[in-house]
């Protein structure tokens, strides 16, 4: 570890993600810690259910897979091995890793993280008449899973008694990394300016590839998708950092890159809340300093609040998907009639049965762009893929309407393939979020039989995160222009939070901002996206990289499990906008981005 920076890498985006990543950066990135990120809101859903089953279950057992081929390597560096993959189970975990380390001749300090779960306080909660911050709604009477989102201070506290390992239940993603920070410079955590730009490490990490060039808009321009690099955080005192990855592998780092990655899944930049701290990001600037290495800088912050995030689950019957292809000049016509007759035929055996109703049927024709674009597509394909998907409350509904699909190959529409054999119903979880006091949801670390107590950080404390930059006023007159796709000046990210579709659209130069926020109002972007979206659009400002940030509420059918949608993550609604069409000066034309897109048709 160097005198004045640290290198923090970033090997996990999610559970699932490359376990290729852990030996990339320990045998050729040269970090000192290593940050996992494996959950997602619903993650933990997934992991109660798996520990009910089996009680050394109900963690990401990636983590433990991933660490085995390098475990010599980490004990001999010193690397500190930082991640939330204890999910509902950190003790499993932990127990886990130690008996690999054993087996690989050596010996690993490990914390555990507790007191995230709050499963068995949920009569508690639903008699202090908790309420879902975005809906109102209350309590279910049924919970599945029950986790505050903790932050970087029981972090701390692990590394401060000599812990190597550390292993969380739910922790704020961006919190690990802020901690490695927090211990190795020894900053305060009232020194908000710092502790924000140490969270944009952490945010930056916390997707991996994606930041390294994977998921970019002009995707053509990133050699080396068999070979991405993971990313490389070298961190100052001042809080400011230089994003890279290790030499030789695939992707590509450029400011606009980065811009995509730090408005992800961001929802006020000015205002983005996060248990340590408020970040303020509007005024970040990302500078290219070498081929494939940036320079992040500017971030600011406020005191946090007094709660936690709490993100609950329940589950809310099951769901089940089917998918079929049609072939022919009327393959959308063909294909919706024969889902909807499966859905009819079932309806008939529901009645039968003694059944009630599907609670929701939500048919999709893959490939004649309907689903994403709405009244802007194109005229249908020839060739589409039929998708349904129908919830019900008892998966023996399901069954029925599962059977009913195979026979459609000889009761249907002509041109009909692509049968997959009968599929099963699948639990849905819906998210229910609410505030908790952090005083009443200690936190606690545990390595092998002693307890430490944790600080809470920000209690009492409710100052109001700075204003925000905003872009100064400009004139709307344009002279002659001429119609472009919004991609030809832009680049845009989307991703999701519950219900909320996020979406991050970049000028790919400073004169192109003026032109987006002319043009790309809420209301204008409510309409575009008037076939997904069933709630407010918001739009926020972000000067320092040139960039909006909009934010769709119910635009995600329920959003995660609990939609029925083929896009559930909101993930491409990014590609959606950027095919909206932009008037730019005649004159510019030779700045725009002519990439892979044609004219935009209405």
């Amino acid at each position: 570890m160097g005198k004045d920076t640290i290198r923090i890498g970033g090997a996990c985006a999610f559970w699932g993600d490359s376990n290729d990543a852990v030996t990339q950066l320990v045998r050729r990135g040269e970090v000192d810690v290593l940050v996992f990120d494996y959950l997602a809101e619903l993650t933990l859903s997934i992991m109660a259910s798996a520990r009910d089953r089996k009680p050394e279950l109900g963690y990401a057992t990636d983590f433990v897979t991933a660490l085995k081929p390098v475990l010599v390597d980490v004990a001999r560096k010193g690397t500190l091995l930082l991640s939330n993959a204890g999910g509902m189970n950190p003790h499993a975990c932990a127990r886990a890793l130690k008996r690999e380390a054993a087996a690989a001749g050596v010996s690993l300090k490990i914390a555990v993280v507790l007191g995230d779960d709050l499963l068995d306080r949920a009569a508690e909660l639903k008699a202090a008449g908790v309420r879902e911050f975005a809906t109102g709604a209350p309590m279910p009477e049924s919970m599945n899973s029950i986790n505050a989102y903790f932050g970087a201070a029981p972090v701390v506290e692990a590394l401060r008694q000599g812990a190597q390992v550390v292993i969380t239940g739910r922790c704020v993603d961006s919190a690990l990394a802020l901690a490695a920070l927090i211990h190795r410079f020894g900053w305060s955590f009232d020194d908000f300016d710092r502790l924000a730009g140490g969270s944009l490490v952490g945010h930056i990490l916390e997707c991996t590839t994606q930041t390294t060039g994977g998921l970019f808009t002009d995707w053509w321009k990133v050699p080396g998708w068999e070979d991405m690099g993971y990313p490389i955080a070298e961190c100052l005192e001042d809080g400011s950092f230089e994003l890279s990855k290790p030499d030789g592998t695939g992707g590509l780092i450029t400011p606009l890159v980065a811009a995509e990655q730090m408005l992800y899944e961001v929802t006020d930049p000015a205002n983005y809340l996060l248990p340590d701290v408020r970040c303020d990001f509007t005024a970040v600037t990302i500078e290219q300093t070498e081929v494939n290495r940036v320079r992040f800088a500017g971030a600011r912050g406020s005191a946090p609040t007094t709660d936690y995030k709490v993100s609950a689950t329940w589950q809310d019957g099951y769901r089940m998907t089917t998918t079929l292809t049609f072939v022919g000049a009327d393959a959308v016509a063909m294909g919706r009639r024969s889902l909807e007759a499966v859905v009819a035929r079932a309806r008939r055996l529901l009645v039968d049965g003694g059944f009630e109703d599907f609670l929701r049927v939500n048919i999709e024709m893959l490939g004649s762009e309907a689903p994403s674009f709405g009244a802007v597509a194109v005229p249908a394909s020839r060739e589409v893929v039929g998708r349904l998907a129908v919830q019900h409350k008892d998966a023996r509904a399901l069954d029925l309407l599962a059977r009913e699909v195979a026979p459609m190959g000889i009761a249907g529409a002509p041109g009909t393939t692509g049968f997959s054999g009968r599929q099963k119903p699948q639990p849905v979880y819906r998210l229910f979020s609410f505030l908790w006091p952090k005083s009443d949801a200690p936190a606690r670390v545990e390595i092998d039989d002693k307890r430490f107590a944790v600080p809470v950080s920000g209690a009492g404390r409710e100052d109001r995160a700075n204003a925000g930059q905003r872009f100064a006023p400009t004139d709307d007159e344009l002279p002659a222009t001429t119609t472009v796709p919004l991609s030809a000046i832009a680049v845009a990210r989307s991703g999701d939070k519950g219900d909320r579709a996020h979406v991050a659209v970049i000028a790919r130069a400073p004169r192109f901002a003026a032109l987006i926020g002319a043009q790309l109002g809420t209301a204008e972007v409510a309409r575009w996206f008037a076939h997904l979206a069933n709630g407010a659009v918001t739009r926020y400002e972000v000067p320092g990289i040139h960039a909006y940030n909009y934010v769709l509420d119910a635009a995600l059918g329920g959003g995660g499990a609990a939609s029925l949608r083929n896009d559930p993550l909101g993930k491409t609604f990014g590609q959606v906008m950027l095919c909206h069409p932009i008037r730019v000066p005649t004159a510019w034309l030779g700045d725009v981005e002519p990439g892979f897109g044609g004219a935009v048709t209405r």
